[in-house]
């Protein structure tokens, strides 16, 4: 039987509280086939559609956010936490389950026009997607696509993003936090 994503996502439970089964992407990352998938597949929907950049967001959007921009010949740009980026940058506010937290891109990372692709591992309350699709938008780029390894439906986040007209793709779900 061929494997699939899923196969290769490890699931550790009461991470990194208890109640929560936190699903562990680096198993993903560390199987040379089961990355090769997971970066093939993000790409599936898109072919064909021009990317000029791919934005990645903090930390596991930065492996994947890499290698799909590289398979797309487009620029990466990191969307980092607060405090993380040198220079000049632009800030996004977001709500956690537990308070906000802020997320930043270089103020130059975007021109107007641009075609971007927000890459992440997990799309849970859609709260970090949000905070960077808003960011691009801030800059002038167009987001024409959001995807992601995990999607987590019972939270709500693909319906939060595609309420802001996103097309969001993922390559599986859990139900459950």
């Amino acid at each position: 039987m061929t494997p699939t994503i899923r196969d290769y996502i490890r699931t550790i439970p009461d991470f990194p509280h208890a109640g929560i089964m936190f699903r562990d992407v680096t198993t993903l990352f560390a199987d040379a086939r089961g990355f090769r998938m997971a970066v093939d597949q993000l790409l599936t929907p898109y072919a064909g559609i021009r990317f000029d950049k791919v934005v990645g967001l903090e930390a596991r959007g930065f492996i994947l956010g890499g290698a799909v921009a590289h398979q797309l010949s487009a620029g990466f740009v990191p969307a980092r936490k607060k405090g993380k980026l040198p220079g000049a940058v632009i800030s996004e506010a977001y709500q956690l389950e537990y308070g906000e937290a802020v997320i930043e891109i270089h103020d130059d990372a975007l021109k107007p026009g641009e075609r971007v692709l927000i890459v992440d591992d997990l799309l849970a309350t859609g709260g970090t997607a949000e905070a960077g699709i808003r960011l691009c938008q801030r800059l002038g780029a167009e987001v024409i696509g959001c995807a992601f390894v995990i999607d987590l439906p019972d939270l709500g986040g693909r319906a939060r993003l595609e309420g802001l007209g996103m097309a969001v793709h993922a390559l599986t779900h859990f139900d459950g936090a």
